[in-house]
């Protein structure tokens, strides 16, 4: 959704070339994503480990939530 109104933006040639690199950049993240994940999986696998990436995550939804009502509240 984002990516299709930034792109929506460019006309001609520009539009292809944005479409070629945000679809090099989404394969380059994937790409890294699953090797870091392959190459970690031990440490990745480990209770302590898990529980820290589980915090971490609650915490970043707590502060969009968070951030989300006090929008609501200011409307």
């Amino acid at each position: 959704m984002i990516i299709g109104s930034v792109g929506g933006q460019y006309q001609g040639d520009s539009k292809i070339y944005f479409t070629i690199g945000v679809m090099s950049a989404s394969l380059v993240w994937f790409f890294s994503l699953a090797a870091g994940a392959a190459k970690l999986s031990k440490q990745l696998s480990k209770p302590k480990v898990k529980r820290s990436i589980d915090g971490l995550v609650a915490m970043i939804m707590f502060f969009i939530a968070y951030s989300l009502w006090q929008s609501w509240l200011a409307h």
